[in-house]
């Protein structure tokens, strides 16, 4: 009798396949065993059952990771795949078994397999499509209650806004706090909370955010409808905005973090206040110098005119040397005090910005030799050598004439001022490219390193113990930084105690120093410093004032 059927063509495996099962199942297991049997088969194919899971979930695994760009699949879609090919092993031994009643097995067999793969394959897509589908909303609505729940415990108000600045959400730690005087901020522009001067900044933050940038910190103000008694009409807050963009880099959203900065703008404005009341006592000290100064040399030239009178005896001679001396003496300190006057109101026009430049061109040589004759004779008296040093063809030079005198007779007074019986002062002049260099040097005593520091600051004397020997207001070397500064020029000085001093003043010899410092607002630092680059290792750097600043004018 001829065999039909599935298993015609396979005659072989027919045979086979109890033999294979039984050694699969072992030698101890007996036919005549048939509980025991039928345990252990249950087993067996529990065990396959679980493989096969494994197999497949692997397999879905990496097809549904390859189609998310390598993002993790989701288990539930796995668990789709898994039954859905469950179902269709079944069909997949009953629809070639079928066909094969119609059609030969070598033509039923790879056609009922074909067909139930692509109808598995159609099923998966479409389920996974229609799945997606349905259940987006509620995985993006988990994942937006995961951010809201990570804002609520940031501090202040956290907006989420579209890109017209559209409130959507919000939340924050402080939520109810603001949310309490907004005005219904939900589905309306945000900017309508914000003080009408300062919505053209949070436009303006907005639009930086839709050209490209990642983040936008501005400061606002927020109106407050309903005032309290401790409140103010408007809350001073922070903010601090993020943008959300799309894959193509458009703006997709702006999450925004609020802060209220009550308390550091508190801070700011008593901040502000202390400095407005120190830049006017620095004013107020200014104009009072200049009206003391002012005041003082009026009736300072009278004593002075008045004491040239007496020791020049024009009307009546004096009845003894005692009395030529006391009018020599009062001479004397007059120059003094009046040298002291001249130096405090010059320092008080600088402070003021009112110190006028008279740029010309002298003969910088002249100037030199004029301030070695006027000193020669304190050198002298005090057994010190003077000499100058002036380089051949260094012609003139554009500049304020007085200015450059004061700046030498301060220099070679102070040098011979705190320099010893046998030491000497030389004063150098050159050109050094388009620069004026004056060098005045000298073997004094020099200066500690620890002392630099004070160098320059009105008033303030290096040796400033109660019984110094040395004379001095302590203007002389600020007036010289001052008018340096003015012409646009450095200052720097180099000191060992016991050795000596050198300091070196550079000035463009164009004067256009001076004009570049008119055009740009025409300011000057003072109490002058010295620039960074100019600054010798020894001196220690400044601590810098708002109020440490005077205009300077070109006439």
């Amino acid at each position: 009798m001829s065999q039909t059927g599935p298993w015609s063509a396979f005659p072989g495996l027919r045979k086979a396949l109890p033999y294979l099962f039984l050694k699969r199942i072992g030698p101890n297991v007996g036919l005549s065993k048939t509980n025991r049997f039928a345990d252990f088969g249950v087993q067996v194919l529990r065990n396959m059952a679980d493989r096969a899971k494994a197999i497949l979930d692997r397999a879905a695994d990496r097809c549904l990771a390859s189609n998310a760009g390598g993002e993790p699949a989701d288990p539930r879609e796995i668990a789709v795949l898994r039954h859905l090919a469950a179902g269709f092993a079944v069909m997949l031994l009953a629809v070639p078994l079928t066909l094969s009643f119609y059609y030969g097995p070598a033509v039923a067999l790879p056609l009922g397999f074909a067909a139930v793969v692509s109808l598995f394959l159609l099923c998966a897509v479409a389920l996974i499509a229609l799945r997606r589908a349905t259940y987006p909303a509620a995985a993006d609505s988990d994942a937006d209650t995961e951010v809201r729940s990570t804002f609520d415990v940031c501090p202040g108000l956290i907006l989420g806004l579209d890109t017209a600045g559209n409130v959507r959400e919000a939340g924050g730690r402080d939520r109810d706090m603001f949310l309490s005087f907004l005005r219904e901020p939900f589905g309306r522009p945000f900017a309508e909370q914000v003080h009408v001067s300062d919505r053209i900044a949070f436009v303006q933050a907005l639009d930086e955010l839709r050209q490209g940038a990642d983040a936008v910190v501005i400061d606002l103000r927020l109106d407050r409808p309903v005032i309290g008694i401790d409140q103010a009409q408007f809350m001073n807050v922070r903010m601090d905005m993020t943008a959300t963009r799309r894959p193509d880099g458009q703006l997709s959203g702006v999450y925004a973090q609020l802060l209220d900065i009550a308390g550091e703008m508190s801070i700011r404005n008593v901040a502000l206040e202390k400095e407005d009341e120190a830049v006017a006592a620095h004013e107020a000290k200014s104009r009072f110098l200049a009206a003391v100064s002012h005041e003082m040399r009026t009736p300072l030239n009278a004593i002075l005119g008045f004491s040239d009178i007496l020791a020049g005896e024009y009307f009546g001679k004096l009845e003894n040397d005692r009395q030529r001396e006391y009018v020599q003496l009062i001479r004397q300190s007059g120059a003094h005090l009046l040298s002291v006057v001249n130096a405090m109101l010059d320092m008080s026009k600088i402070e003021a910005g009112r110190y006028e430049l008279m740029l010309e061109p002298f003969v910088i040589g002249e100037a030199v030799s004029e301030c070695e004759q006027m000193l020669s004779l304190q050198a002298a008296s005090k057994g010190v050598t003077l000499t100058s040093r002036i380089a051949r063809g260094l012609g003139e030079v554009v500049a304020d004439e007085r200015a450059v005198r004061q700046v030498l007779i301060n220099l070679v007074g102070n040098a011979i001022k705190f320099t010893e019986g046998g030491g000497s002062v030389i004063i150098d002049a050159s050109r050094e490219g388009d620069d004026l260099k004056i060098v005045v040097s000298d073997t004094g005593i020099g200066i500690a390193p620890d002392k630099m520091a004070l160098i320059g600051r009105p008033f303030t004397q290096v040796h400033s113990d109660l019984n110094r020997a040395y004379e001095g207001s302590g203007l002389g070397l600020s007036l010289v930084k001052g008018l340096t500064a003015l012409h646009g020029g450095t200052f720097l000085m180099e000191s060992r105690p016991g050795e000596g001093t050198v300091v070196t003043v550079r000035l463009p010899a164009d004067g256009s120093g001076a004009d570049a410092d008119a055009g740009e607002h025409n300011m000057v630092e003072f109490p002058p410093r010295l620039k960074a680059m100019d600054r010798p290792a020894t001196m220690e750097s400044e601590r810098k004032t708002g109020y440490d600043e005077a205009k300077a004018k070109i006439a």
